[in-house]
């Protein structure tokens, strides 16, 4: 989302509740794999069904989902050599993430990423997110 002191990319991994409000937000580098902030960010979060995208398909984070009494509705990868099955009618909930990052957006010094330090720019993520919470 912008140019940071490290490169031109900065990674928002974000958990949010059934109504979009976010739970929990991690920023890390651009280059790195969504798989690496994934553990953080689903620990300690009851839920009977967490959702996400293809990024997350990797069996370490689908046994901790499952680990946690959860159930796991992220579709395969491509190649992967045993496709896990999902419920495809589920996962068109995960429209309810896309809509909080547009939120997001709305505010203009975390769209544009003025702030060089991850520090000082998760710090506005965060204010917005209050924002988005209290709308």
């Amino acid at each position: 989302m912008g140019r940071s002191r490290g490169g031109l990319s900065t990674t928002i991994h974000a958990a949010v509740d059934a109504h979009g409000n976010p739970v929990r937000l991690i920023g890390g580098p651009g280059q790195e794999h969504d798989l690496a902030k994934a553990g953080a960010l689903i620990a300690g979060f009851p839920a009977e069904f967490t959702l996400a995208d293809k990024g997350y398909d990797g069996d370490p984070l689908c046994d901790a989902i499952t680990a946690q009494g959860s159930e796991v509705v992220i579709p395969p990868r491509r190649g992967r050599t045993h496709p896990r099955s999902y419920d495809k009618d589920l996962y068109k909930e995960r429209n309810v993430i896309e809509r909080f990052f547009a939120r997001l957006k709305d505010f203009r010094r975390v769209a544009t990423r003025y702030d060089k330090l991850l520090k000082n720019y998760m710090g506005f993520v965060t204010l917005a997110a209050i924002a988005i919470w209290l709308r």
